[in-house]
């Protein structure tokens, strides 16, 4: 089953690689390259899971989490942060913006697809 999962992270080396690793389940990947444009694209569109990148332009993963999960028809879509800082604090600020998970870079492919098809499972109809 096709699943459309939004991408936002402000480095294209790593919105690449994500799209890469993520269209080889057949998952459909939309990729932007700033917290704007994610927020643009989410008042249309209701995607299966978002990888929020936590440092990017304009508006944060944390920040755009934060918003989503205030939105009733975005409410239960997962949040997966995508962050380069592994550290208590930044945990502790994804759990507070109640973000589902947090991946840290570098990534590796078989871990995040992992964790995408558990979040995907998880998701209630």
């Amino acid at each position: 089953m096709s699943h459309t999962i939004l991408v936002a992270d402000d480095e294209p080396a790593i919105r690449t690689m994500l799209e890469v690793i993520l269209s080889a389940d057949g998952h459909e990947i939309v990729a932007v390259a700033d917290g704007k444009s994610a927020l643009e694209y989410l008042q249309t569109h209701t995607p299966d899971v978002m990888l929020l990148d936590i440092n990017m332009p304009y508006m944060d993963g944390f920040e755009i989490c934060s918003r989503v999960k205030r939105i009733k028809r975005l409410r239960n879509t997962p949040v997966l942060l995508l962050t380069a800082m592994d550290d208590d604090h930044t945990r502790d600020h994804a759990k507070l913006v109640g973000a589902d998970d947090i991946v840290s870079k570098p990534l590796s492919g078989k871990n995040l697809r992992g964790r995408i098809t558990h979040l995907l499972s998880g998701r209630q109809p």
